[in-house]
């Protein structure tokens, strides 16, 4: 027994002192014993029948109830109880036996808190624990003061807004002595869930207990509010929107099915799903759509097969971005220097964001543009989209579509299939959680079309079309969704494998590739500083002189873009860091030249002009790739002998190219008075034009020209000039017709150290693409003929 104790206001005279250091316990399901409160029991089980025994024999009446964590524990043990319980006096006990069963209905009165000790006693009988009483402190206070006008004022509001508290009990509240008392009493008269008691019960701070009241307080008054709302609504036969109205009955529901613990789970998934729809902004005729799946969900069994199907349909549905956007960054000089920060040269690419930017300051519902980068790779489309994309303050999300087959990636699979999903478009909008995103479809050129499965490229015209995708449908859906506030980007390498009516639908932007120039400028400004950083290197460990940039440019790459550079500069990188691991004091390692070709090896391009032979019959042409501009060879060689002329063609030549070449001869043959007169071989004989690299295909017809410069070389023996390139379509009547891809054509002839490009006349045109450095490089010749082309290219006998 404990032999001093302070005073409690609960207890009279000196019945705290009277409490036993060890009581039993009667452990209760749903109930909660608070001080002050007097509660009635009805005990059946057996251990609870001796606990009560125990109390009004051995412990003056006096007994511990502790609240179960799992009410269906038929046996508790002390880890199942609540850590902090009531001390109780017992008042009252009516026992009767019904069927054999001894039943009491016991009358108690809480007194203190208490918490549990360590077990006593014997494991057979009641259980029995140490107790450590928690008395009040009930000095006042400023925040205790406060804690208690505000219970006090929110409960007045309460009572007021509530039919089943009656005004009476607002005289009762300023008559409650203390603060623990105005908390206890709250907690068993004010509507409540056992959850909140058990909580106000485990806290033994009468201040903290108050204001944990005041935020049950503001949550009822919230539900009575939305509750006299809807009676008064109804009352009055105002018109209110169905589903506000709804969504407020289902909340109330699930407030009370929590209170009386009979929520259902699968009914909370409903309420939940609805919810989320109902806060969407949906458009008329999808919310009529979204409303009738989702009664058809409520109304399915939790048991049901396709129950699962319905919810993944409305959560996508739900996940969907339907209003959500960012804001546009609209700040011309910034977006500009954004775009210049990561990325150097691109102007065409960069006045055309801004001039929508402008655009979309003066009118705010403008359209987005649909663009497409076309060019070789390595020259930066996938990395501008991102770029853009920052510049603007948009979210940025990414299709790749090459090997793309099937119709339903772009547009989802019927939901009748299993396993059916929305398509990549609508799945990358819900991943980025707005309906304005930058979205890169890359790789548009390698789309793949299969009979079986439908053209992947078709299914993008809806996407891609600006009179259509405001109102996109997905099969998975069939719900309108606008996509006009997307700003579309699509990549490719090659223009000519894209389905003409989607190439029709997009404002192409072609980026033809880099000059040196160009290369030594992006590899300082961003390669480098990239690779360092990859590579945990700092500035300070290495210097590259600009030397070695240039050189390694020069001599190790032919590339039109710059992805093999920024290989070739990670290799460097790694090096580097071999060596200042194995040399910690060599700090700053100077990478000069030697370095770069001991750590690169030998140099893989040779300049081209040291490759041409000294033989007529040999002249270089240019060539336009999905890779970039590039130089090729024409070889010719004169067979006379045999009957008639015949002409072999090699090097894997397209049919384009194999109709240049027969034009080539009809046109050399037509005029080889003058040209080669007296060459046996026009009467009977063979010429043979071959292409290197046979292993690649090569079609086109720009290279007409320089199969019938090749052929008067090898026909007259004047050799061609090796710094002379040409490029341009042959006619019959010897004409110098237009041909594409010329400012990829020079650059690759800038890189291959040609000297002069004869290029068509009405080509010129084009020249304004090509960078100043250049044509300072290359001296660009305009030809409207072959014998034009034929005496600039060809030395003198």
């Amino acid at each position: 027994m404990q032999s001093e104790k302070p005073g409690k206001a609960l207890l009279a005279g000196d019945e705290f002192s009277k409490i036993p250091d060890v009581l039993p316990v009667l452990p209760v399901r749903d109930t909660v014993a608070l001080p002050g409160i007097p509660v009635s029991l009805l005990v059946r089980r057996a251990r609870s029948l001796e606990a009560l025994k125990m109390a009004v024999h051995n412990t003056s009446t006096y007994l511990l109830v502790a609240r179960q964590r799992d009410p269906r524990t038929e046996n508790p043990t002390l880890e199942d109880l609540a850590p902090v319980a009531c001390v109780v006096r017992i008042t009252q006990l009516i026992t009767t036996q019904n069927l054999n069963q001894e039943i009491c209905q016991a009358q108690m009165v809480g007194l203190l808190r208490a918490r549990i000790g360590a077990a006593r006693g014997d494991a057979d009988e009641a259980l029995q624990v140490e107790v450590e009483l928690c008395p009040e402190d009930e000095t006042p206070s400023a925040e205790s003061a406060a804690a208690r006008a505000r219970v006090i004022e929110l409960a007045k509001r309460l009572i007021d807004l509530r039919d089943d508290l009656l005004a009476e009990q607002k005289d009762q509240l300023e008559k409650l002595p203390t603060a623990s008392l105005l908390a206890d009493t709250f907690a068993v008269h004010m509507p409540m869930s056992n959850e909140d008691r058990i909580e106000l019960l485990c806290e033994t701070d009468s201040t903290r207990r108050l204001w944990k009241l005041v935020t049950v307080l503001e949550r009822e008054i919230t539900i009575a509010r939305e509750y006299n709302l809807l009676r008064r609504q109804d009352a009055e036969e105002e018109v209110v929107d169905p589903r506000q109205r709804e969504r407020l009955l289902r909340r109330r529901m699930r407030e009370i099915q929590k209170e009386l613990h009979e929520s259902d789970a699968g009914e909370h998934e409903v309420d939940e799903l609805a919810e989320r729809l109902g806060a969407l902004e949906l458009p008329e005729e999808a919310r009529s759509h979204v409303d009738r799946e989702l009664r058809r969900f409520r109304a399915l069994p939790s048991h049901a097969s396709d129950r699962h199907l319905q919810r993944t349909w409305l959560e996508w549905v739900a996940d969907l971005p339907w209003s959500e956007e960012t804001e546009d960054q609209l700040d011309i000089k910034a977006t500009r220097a954004v775009l210049d920060e990561d990325h150097h040269d691109l102007d065409k690419v960069k006045e055309r964001i801004l001039e929508y930017l402008s655009v979309r300051k003066l009118a705010p519902d403008v359209r987005a543009p649909i663009l497409c980068f076309a060019g070789p790779p390595g020259v930066g489309k996938t990395s501008l989209g991102r770029s853009i994309a920052r510049a603007m303050g948009r979210r940025f999300a990414r299709v790749s579509l090459g090997g793309v087959r099937d119709e339903a990636e772009i547009r989802g699979h019927r939901r009748t299939y299993v396993g059916a999903l929305p398509g990549r478009i609508l799945q990358s909008l819900c991943r980025v959680g707005a309906r304005n995103p930058v979205f890169l479809l890359d790789e548009v050129d390698k789309i793949g079309a299969d009979a079986l499965h439908g053209d992947a490229s078709s299914a993008l015209l809806e996407v891609l079309d600006p009179e259509q995708n405001s109102r996109f449908s997905d099969h998975y859906l069939e719900i309108p969704f606008n996509l006009s506030k997307v700003l579309f980007i699509a990549t490719a390498n090659t223009l000519g494998a894209i389905a003409p009516a989607l190439l029709d639908r997009m404002d192409v932007i072609e980026l033809p590739g880099y000059s040196d120039h160009d290369k030594r400028i992006i590899a300082r400004r961003h390669l480098i500083p990239k690779q360092l950083a990859d590579h945990g290197l700092e500035a300070g460990q290495l210097r590259v002189d600009d030397a070695t940039i240039e050189r390694v440019v020069h001599e190790y790459t032919r590339e039109a873009g710059v992805r093999n550079l920024d290989r070739l500069f990670a290799t460097l990188m790694r090096k580097v860091a071999a060596h200042i691991v194995a040399n910690p004091d060599c700090a700053p390692l100077q990478v000069d030249a030697d370095f770069a070709r001991q750590a690169l090896g030998p140099p893989p391009h040779l300049p081209e002009v040291a490759e041409r032979s000294t033989l007529p019959g040999v002249v270089v042409g240019l060539a336009s790739t999905a890779n970039g501009g590039d130089i090729l060879f024409i070889e010719a060689l004169a067979a006379p002998g045999g009957k008639g002329v015949r002409l072999r063609l090699t090097g894997q030549l397209g049919e384009v190219m194999r109709e240049s070449a027969e034009a080539a001869l009809s046109w050399v043959r037509a005029n080889a008075a003058t040209l080669a007169p007296g060459a046996p071989v026009l009467e009977a004989g063979e010429l043979h034009l071959h292409v290197p690299a046979g292993a690649i295909p090569k079609d086109g017809p720009s290279a007409g020209i320089a199969m019938a410069t090749a052929l008067v070389s090898v026909l007259s023996g004047r050799r061609a000039r090796g710094e002379v390139a040409m490029t341009g379509e042959l006619s019959l009547r010897g004409l110098v017709l237009p041909v594409g891809g010329i400012k990829e054509k020079v650059l690759a002839a800038a890189r291959a150290g040609i000297k002069r490009v004869l290029i068509p006349r009405r080509n010129q045109k084009d020249l304004v693409e090509i960078p100043t450095e250049i044509l300072d490089q290359v001296e660009i010749v305009p030809i409207e003929t072959v014998e034009e082309a034929i005496g600039a290219a060809l030395e003198s006998n």
